[in-house]
């Protein structure tokens, strides 16, 4: 059943012994980001901050910090489930024929709760509308000694394109300037920068409004790589199997989700001059480079009467946002597979930090089908940015690094099996000669056939009898050894 707000999860978060109260006051310059830091590195609870030093506003962090939490903030007992859903939703043989059509019902009338709902009247989330705002009465952190300033870290950000009229909701961090400004961080290569581009062309100001505290299924909707003609409250409503509820803003013709805990609305003025935003301790581990963006006023906040400020930390994992990736990665693997019907299944290691690996197994059919794979990847939207590929074979799992090690390890020719690509980076990528632009890498570890120039025999990989195996396994426990 769908969490109607943030609070609902924090309720269910505590009734399942996963949440941390804490009432002594802490600060949130840096103070919240170790204690946090500790916390996600021994996989621990939820925290709930309940005093903060500065704001009358509890804070919650690491709400999503776990596999467990991550699904439960899904719905799922498994992040697989989501995936499992989808494949089963899109396959059209579920619909072909009219016994097939009546037991597809269901699933038709999950599709038809997925679209939002627009409501007449005034939200939860503008229970309080403070016309003259002041950014400085929230508890946004700071979170690292290198950090430019205090950064509102978990923002869906909910802008208009002017052409079609069509929402879009992303999560771009806000550099905090002052009490009624931020920096907007919108990437070369994101949707929100695309719209902003498009609104330079007619010039004027850009209205934009930003939820904080959300349904967990409307959070994690703003970090998903959906295509540009899927609506992310649309895909928040199929995760929540009931309709986003939403209200128009006060200031401007933005819908927003009405149970949010806050709203901060405003706009981005296309002719002003870009200014400086960063450093920022990121999720690469690294601070990131300070560089031009433009300025976000904001001239209104609405909020809830009790309302709890949500926020995360990023920087060496395991973190929270790792969780949110990994929630992607098993979500969105049958739409890659139902595009490459080889792919058995594929991995993007914590380490890497979203972009820098992945690790994907295939059913090898032809010489070179995993440089096809390769290539193939490179070309799909944010995958674009991925630094390192790995290709195994079918019979390894992505999922056991030791076994992929394994193979790269033994299994390669540098000069055969290594793939140099060029293209487009991460902006957050700090290793190459130039921003937005380098290298990539592409890692064949597959078994060589002669076809593919390997003429010697390849060795046969170590393994024990059958029998042997199960006359063990009959007999462990007297071997004593456990």
């Amino acid at each position: 059943m769908a969490y109607k707000d943030l609070q609902a999860f924090i309720k269910h978060l505590d009734e399942k012994g996963l949440l941390k109260r804490i009432s002594t006051e802490v600060d949130p310059e840096l103070e919240i980001t170790e204690i946090a830091d500790r916390i996600s590195k021994k996989y621990g609870p939820a925290l709930l901050f309940e005093k903060v030093k500065g704001s009358p506003y509890p804070v919650l962090i690491n709400a999503m910090g776990t596999y467990e939490r991550m699904s439960m903030a899904l719905n799922v007992e498994k992040l697989d489930d989501i995936g499992s859903d989808i494949e089963e939703f899109i396959d059209m043989s579920n619909y072909l024929g009219l016994m097939n059509k009546i037991h597809s019902l269901p699933k038709l009338a999950r599709m038809a709760m997925v679209f939002p709902i627009k409501l007449p009247t005034k939200g939860a989330c503008q229970e309080i509308i403070e016309n003259a705002p002041d950014l400085s009465t929230l508890p946004i952190l700071k979170c690292w000694p290198g950090d430019a300033g205090r950064f509102i870290t978990l923002p869906l950000v909910i802008t208009k394109d002017p052409e079609s009229g069509i929402q879009n909701m992303g999560m771009y961090r806000l550099q905090v300037f002052d009490k009624n400004t931020t920096g907007m961080h919108w990437h070369l290569h994101k949707d929100g920068r695309e719209i902003y581009e498009k609104y330079k062309l007619q010039g004027g100001k850009m209205p934009v409004s930003v939820a904080l505290g959300c349904d967990p299924a409307i959070t994690y909707s703003a970090t998903a790589p959906l295509p540009k003609m899927i609506d992310e409250m649309m895909f928040a409503g199929f995760l929540r199997k009931a309709p986003v509820k939403l209200v128009k803003s006060i200031t401007n013709d933005i819908y927003v989700p009405a149970d949010a805990e806050f709203i901060i609305e405003g706009y981005v003025d296309v002719n002003e001059e870009l200014r400086l935003e960063g450093p920022f301790g990121d999720h690469t581990g690294y601070y990131s480079l300070a560089d031009y963006y433009p300025v976000f006023h904001v001239i209104c906040i609405t909020h809830k009467k009790n309302p709890i400020y949500p926020t995360t930390i990023v920087g060496k994992p395991p973190m929270e946002d790792c969780y949110m990736g990994k929630a992607t990665e098993r979500i969105f693997l049958p739409l890659l597979k139902m595009q490459h019907p080889e792919i058995i299944d594929f991995n993007f290691p914590l380490e890497g930090v979203f972009h820098n690996c992945v690790i994907v197994s295939i059913k090898k059919r032809y010489p070179g089908h995993a440089k096809k794979i390769m290539n193939s990847l490179w070309g799909m939207g944010q995958m674009m940015y991925t630094k390192m590929i790995i290709v195994v074979d079918e019979n390894i799992s992505p999922q056991d690094l030791s076994t992929v090690a394994w193979k790269v390890f033994n299994n390669i020719d540098a000069k055969r099996d290594i793939v140099i690509s060029e293209g487009p980076l991460d902006a957050l990528d700090h290793a190459s000669n130039l921003p937005h632009y380098g290298y990539r890498m592409g890692i064949d570890a597959t078994k060589k056939w002669p076809s593919e120039g390997h003429t010697r025999e390849w060795p046969d990989d170590i393994e024990m009898t059958e029998d042997i195996k199960d006359l063990v396994t009959r007999r462990w426990t007297e071997y004593g050894i456990d």
